[in-house]
């Protein structure tokens, strides 16, 4: 069974405020994070058939990652987003690649790192994910009414991702392997 860390996309296109993404953005700094990060989704999907992405918010910023704070409601623990479980895996790769490089690698460009590794190791298709995301501070569950809930037939999610320039089989590789 794939689980959806997040019903949010995550797209190698991605910018967020604007800044441009690069491929080779952590060559330098931390050179093993990719690796890192792929150990890590490889060793928990062995138990645990998983899907992560975040981006359909408010980019590609890790929002979902944040908890709920005082008054505010996160993401997380908003209604389209109460079957989430996993978040384990990229608390395991942000350890991983902090004993190598602490304070580089943003908690963003690990889940989208992880989203590619997920979806590559339920069988579909590769893609370079361009890295230099910053992490999100806010993170509201009010925000989550906009994401297609996990109740969505097949109908209604490819209206939701056709109104954000998603195909069909955007739609189906980003899914990955649902039972």
């Amino acid at each position: 069974m794939v689980a959806l860390l997040s019903s949010l996309l995550i797209f190698s296109f991605c910018f967020y405020l604007g800044i441009p993404l690069s491929s080779n953005y952590y060559q330098k700094t931390c050179p093993n994070a990719e690796s890192l990060i792929k150990k890590t989704v490889t060793d928990a999907t062995r138990n645990d058939k998983m899907h992560f992405h975040d981006c359909f918010i408010r980019g590609c910023d890790g929002s979902i990652l944040l908890h709920s704070k005082g008054k505010n409601t996160a993401e997380k623990d908003g209604p389209p987003n109460v079957s989430l479980h996993a978040f384990y895996v990229i608390d395991e790769a942000k350890k991983a690649v902090e004993s190598v490089c602490p304070g580089v690698v943003s908690c963003a460009d690990i889940l989208a790192l992880a989203a590619r590794d997920a979806v590559v190791l339920a069988g579909g298709p590769f893609w370079d994910v361009p890295k230099g995301r910053k992490d999100g501070r806010i993170s509201k569950a009010s925000d989550t009414t906009q994401l297609p809930p996990p109740t969505f037939n097949i109908a209604q999610l490819q209206q939701s991702f056709s109104q954000r320039g998603l195909s069909l089989e955007d739609l189906v590789a980003l899914s990955g392997n649902l039972r």
